[in-house]
């Protein structure tokens, strides 16, 4: 390989030199031997220096993919390579893909490219949207071990769960984050639909405060204990049951309701104005393409109870299909 001898001491110097003028091939690495140092340069790289030019043996640079699309360049055609997802879902040590119905065939390339690519230790293709009322979604394993249980970190905290008995979306970290540098000390919270409790795990790991997380799924409710214990928090209450019926058992009001099921939370709205204290905030969360739906059902809902809310902030918190977003609200509500 063509290199640059040069003394030790001036190694970096000449290095830095080199990478600026663009002349180093970085396909290998820098050798050194007794007082030099020998810096691969491009093959057609013609310059002059105060050191001597030599061919010498060097040992090829590592090189990793860029995304999975390089690593299945061999196995796909370039149309297929245009409909691969190259998006994915990482969950603790599982990664969740969506494959396309033209490339089923090719999952199991796919996967092992993608268990590659990662270096998780399981694969799952998504089979189904979510569904059900404990909303959950049919998963595939097509590459890697078969263990839908994993515990994922976010923000200092542990979430223990299995992919295949409840929902969990890694990619609201940062609104899970935002919310939970809104609260305040000694709040009383309500999350309505708590999955394995994502929002109050981070709040309460976070925050002096009361939170109470009801879920109609019985496997999220499960984890969601289990989470409190790894956790090691004492500030959470976690009920299994219909928030509708569970409601008729909470005797009091709370400073923030946390409405977190974006296909069905309006449903639920005219519930979360009674159990709200004056001065209390609602997060609120829709799939839509503008916020003026989502506003317009707080006003409605908060009218009903002869309240009126103000609304504290909008955004987007990710996109959940062409020209529709899974938006957030935050309320005031004041009696």
């Amino acid at each position: 390989m063509k290199s640059v001898k040069v003394p030790l001491k001036e190694l970096n110097n000449t290095r830095k030199k080199l990478m600026e003028k663009q002349l180093m091939n970085m396909d290998y690495k820098i050798k050194t031997e007794d007082e030099y140092g020998f810096i691969p340069i491009n093959t057609d790289a013609d310059f002059k220096c105060n050191y001597e030019i030599v061919d010498v043996e060097l040992e090829a640079m590592k090189r990793y993919p860029k995304n999975i699309s390089e690593l299945l360049k061999d196995d796909l055609t370039s149309k297929e390579i245009e409909d691969l997802k190259t998006s994915f879902d990482i969950i603790g040590d599982i990664v969740i893909v969506e494959i396309p119905e033209n490339l089923e065939e090719k999952k199991s390339k796919i996967g092992k490219a993608t268990l590659e690519f990662t270096k998780r230790k399981s694969v799952y293709m998504k089979k189904s949207a979510i569904h059900g009322t404990i909303r959950i979604r049919d998963l595939e394993l097509i590459a890697g071990k078969n263990n839908p249980v994993t515990i994922h970190k976010e923000h200092g905290t542990r979430l223990k769960l299995n992919v295949e008995e409840v929902y969990f979306s890694p990619r609201l970290a940062t609104e899970r984050k935002r919310v939970s540098d809104s609260v305040k000390e000694n709040e009383n919270i309500l999350d309505m639909f708590c999955g394995i409790g994502p929002f109050p795990v981070v709040i309460a790991k976070n925050n002096n405060v009361n939170i109470t997380a009801v879920d109609i799924n019985k496997n999220a409710i499960k984890y969601l204990n289990e989470n409190i214990r790894l956790n090691k928090l004492h500030n959470i209450e976690a009920i299994c049951g219909d928030i509708n019926e569970v409601s008729k058992n909470l005797n009091k009001k709370y400073d923030r309701i946390i409405m977190n099921l974006p296909g069905l939370a309006y449903e639920f709205l005219d519930l979360a104005m009674t159990l709200t204290a004056n001065n209390g905030i609602i997060n609120y969360y829709e799939f839509s393409d503008s916020y003026g739906q989502g506003i317009e059902r707080l006003q409605k809902a908060a009218k009903k109870e002869n309240k009126k809310v103000e609304i504290l902030n909008t955004r987007k918190v990710k996109s959940s299909s062409p020209g529709m977003w899974h938006v957030a609200i935050d309320a005031k509500v004041i009696s």
